[in-house]
């Protein structure tokens, strides 16, 4: 890798852990507000309906013990029920409550507002919203099977 890739790769990351940091929680009081690893795992159960603690935790990075007192944090804030697999009872699925999906949805439009009017392309917003999940994809794909490292 040259200088001139080096520089704009570490461009994209840094603009990217910038952006993500302007991009705030709504202060609706209403929604109950999480922590930066509790959105994580939050994140990932709400596009995983029904995972298991392990495959979530490995996903978030956490490791078991941590990913438990998250776990219990969310299930305190009404936001994730776990549910015996009906397969294997040993084994929890977790799932995201109604109050998660209203939380979702409010959100949603939090950051649909904060962004509007910041890119107007349809085209534009497709594109950065592909490679930003492209980046997201193969940065997990890289990770070896089992890496949970504590990034809390």
């Amino acid at each position: 890798m040259d200088d001139n890739e080096i520089s704009r790769l570490f461009e994209l990351a840094d603009l990217i852990f910038a952006v993500g940091r302007q991009i705030r929680p709504p202060q609706d009081h209403a929604a109950e507000m999480c922590t930066p690893v509790e959105s994580a795992v939050m994140r990932f159960i709400d596009r995983h309906p029904g995972t298991s603690a392990r495959a979530a935790a490995q996903a978030t990075l956490l490791r078991s013990s941590n990913f438990s007192r998250v776990l219990r944090g969310l299930e305190d804030k009404g936001l994730v029920r776990r549910d015996l697999d009906p397969l294997d009872a040993r084994c929890v699925r977790l799932y995201p409550t109604a109050q998660a999906h209203e939380n979702l949805q409010r959100l949603r439009q939090a950051w649909s507002q904060t962004l509007a009017g910041i890119v107007d392309e349809p085209e534009t917003i497709d594109l950065v919203n592909t490679t930003l999940r492209r980046i997201e994809n193969a940065l997990a794909a890289r990770r070896p099977s089992g890496d949970t490292n504590d990034r809390s």
